[in-house]
């Protein structure tokens, strides 16, 4: 029988403390903010 495959993404030295960092304290830019309000008044006048 087939076995599923894994994936996995392994994050060492300064690559896996960045990424810890980022999760704990995100930080977003007015263009994604933005990106987001568009997306969402997009999803309230065409839901699916």
């Amino acid at each position: 029988m087939a076995e599923p495959i894994r994936l996995g993404l392994v994050l060492e030295g300064d690559d896996a403390r960045e990424f810890w960092e980022n999760m704990e304290n995100p930080r977003v830019t007015k263009e994604q903010v933005e990106f987001f309000k568009d997306a969402i008044r997009l999803y309230k006048k065409h839901p699916f």
